[in-house]
């Protein structure tokens, strides 16, 4: 059966590209062939889209993304065909990852073998690639340990994130969290004090204590952290604005508080 790893970011003509063409053609996998051996030679996956009706002839590809934890969109063959780039995706389509994701282990062996209290960036929902990979940027530029994403609902490391991180996301490992609310209570039992970004934040940017072990929390870009999210947070910190406009977006704030981290490591 035919198959197709599409690299280009071009939309077919004729049809108007969807949200998939733009940001995450270069990763999109189209066919069963591809697909079934993408996923048993265990590639990085972050979702599947399946088309409605074909759950019976796809069982074997579906099951082993299940059991895998990938997410799997069943959606009407018409989305599948606006995403296609062949013309013959066979009612299947992986978004592959860019880059491996790494274990939450992995993340804090980076810090011990700098000799260094750990310095994490756990970002909370944030669905634009762009946003993405300008986060992971910062992370790296700072020297940052690891980025933490969920899973769910949020851009995970596409060929947009891998362009916008500026070769970073070669530098900086990023673990995907299958639940992110358990995954701060792991950091909090190893230590790690948790300081989620918001406007309204009780403490000040220049007062909060970055010096120890910390994670970052970086909301979406609309709606901010999650309540549960923002509930595990020890403290939420917000940045002095002088202007008129009252946020910035989600990867300046990183870079802002980032940066913070830095000077207060360099005492």
């Amino acid at each position: 059966m035919p198959f197709h790893y599409n690299r280009s970011n071009q939309p077919s003509k004729g049809r108007k590209p969807g949200r998939e063409d733009i940001n995450d053609a270069a990763q999109l996998l189209e066919g069963r062939n591809a697909v079934l051996e993408h996923l048993r030679a265990g590639g990085p996956t972050d979702k599947l889209f399946a088309a409605e009706g074909s759950e019976v002839r796809l069982g074997d590809i579906l099951s082993l993304a299940r059991k895998q934890g990938i997410p799997v969109t069943v959606c009407d063959r018409r989305r599948l065909d606006a995403m296609s780039l062949t013309g013959n995706h066979q009612g299947i389509i992986a978004q592959a990852a860019a880059h491996a994701y790494v274990s939450l282990e992995e993340l804090f062996q980076v810090a011990a073998g700098r000799g260094e209290p750990p310095l994490f960036v756990v970002c909370d929902g944030i669905e634009d690639p762009q946003n993405l990979g300008a986060v992971i940027r910062s992370a790296e530029t700072a020297g940052a340990h690891g980025v933490i994403i969920p899973k769910r609902r949020a851009a995970g490391l596409t060929a947009a994130v891998a362009r916008a991180s500026a070769g970073a996301l070669e530098h900086i490992g990023v673990h995907k969290a299958v639940n992110l609310a358990a995954v701060m209570d792991t950091l909090k039992e190893r230590g790690v004090w948790i300081f989620g970004a918001e406007a309204d934040g009780t403490v000040s940017l220049y007062d909060a204590d970055f010096a120890g072990p910390t994670a970052i929390v970086i909301g979406s870009e609309g709606a901010g952290m999650g309540r549960l999210i923002r509930e595990k947070c020890d403290f939420i910190v917000s940045i002095p604005l002088r202007g008129r406009v009252n946020s910035l977006n989600a990867s300046n704030a990183a870079a802002v508080l980032l940066f913070e981290a830095v000077r207060r490591r360099m005492r």
